[in-house]
């Protein structure tokens, strides 16, 4: 084999480890979810064949439904104030890039994505347990007590979904602070000579540039508000009442906690992944035509 052919395998070679793991952890645990989800299945015995049943079964089970009602609530939640927070931060911090402040900044916002999510809730947990006389003391100004945030069934998801947008913050400021310092300073410099001010720049030419990197940190939060699972876990446990309890969560007290019933755990997580599938491949069209815009 002669070096040409070398060098054209050689890309192959760096992929390959990637594509095994991709196959073997993803994309096999897949169709044996899929393939489970039509079985009666409870881990201890050998799964028997089961037809539609399980997905029969979600059209009139409550807990279902409330799951998937909370997974779309934690995402309206989450995505919305986690994309213009993080703008305004990104915006902030591009701006001050050349300041201390900016680097400074920069480096604190940054510290809680470096936390596992599992740490992140047993942190936080343990700050509203009423426990903390400062946590009680700081809350109290607002007429709010830290101790009943989580037991509260109508705030339970609320603080679970200001805690995501405060870890993952600092990821999505890095994704916007890559995509705005791609923007050409001609531009802005032609729209300072036309007299355009700070707010018409931003509008007219920061969002319209930054529309690509927008579009992908959306994707991004919305499928990981959808996945989430350890935070809520450690936190609420899917409490108080089912208030905080997810698909993913569902998914898994089928699976694992009380009566297993992982054949129809299987059919939960089976809708979940079609969401997400769905809103993959609408960010994979929306990109593709963006890129044919440019």
């Amino acid at each position: 084999m002669n070096k040409k052919k070398i060098a054209n395998l050689a890309p192959y070679g760096y992929i390959t480890p990637i594509t095994v793991i991709l196959v073997g952890f993803v994309i096999v645990s897949v169709i044996i979810s899929i393939v489970l989800s039509f079985t009666r299945y409870n881990i201890m015995t050998p799964p028997t064949f089961y037809g539609l049943k399980n997905y029969e079964r979600l059209v009139t089970d409550t807990k279902f439904m409330k799951a998937l009602f909370n997974t779309l609530k934690l995402m309206v939640m989450i995505v919305p104030l986690q994309m213009i927070l993080s703008l305004i931060v990104s915006v902030f911090l591009v701006s001050h890039r050349h300041m201390l402040i900016g680097k400074i900044a920069n480096s604190v916002i940054f510290i809680p994505v470096l936390c596992s999510n599992a740490a992140t809730g047993v942190i936080w947990r343990e700050l509203l347990n009423g426990k903390i006389p400062a946590v009680e003391t700081f809350f109290g100004l607002f007429g709010i007590k830290a101790s009943m945030l989580l037991g509260n069934a109508k705030t339970a998801l609320a603080v679970v979904a200001a805690v995501a947008i405060w870890k993952m913050l600092g990821y999505y400021v890095v994704i916007y602070s890559s995509g705005l310092l791609g923007i050409s300073e001609s531009f802005y410099e032609a729209a300072k000579v036309d007299g355009a001010g700070t707010v018409t720049r931003f509008f007219r030419i920061t969002l319209p540039m930054l529309k690509p990197t927008i579009i992908l940190a959306v994707f991004l939060s919305i499928t990981s508000s959808l996945q989430c699972f350890d935070l809520i876990y450690t936190m609420t446990g899917g409490g108080p009442n089912n208030a905080s309890t997810t698909l993913v969560i569902y998914a898994y007290s089928l699976c694992f906690a009380g009566s297993s019933s992982a054949g129809y755990a299987m059919a939960v997580s089976n809708i979940l992944f079609v969401v997400i599938l769905v809103i993959a491949m609408l960010q994979r069209g929306m990109m593709k035509r963006e890129a044919s815009e440019i």
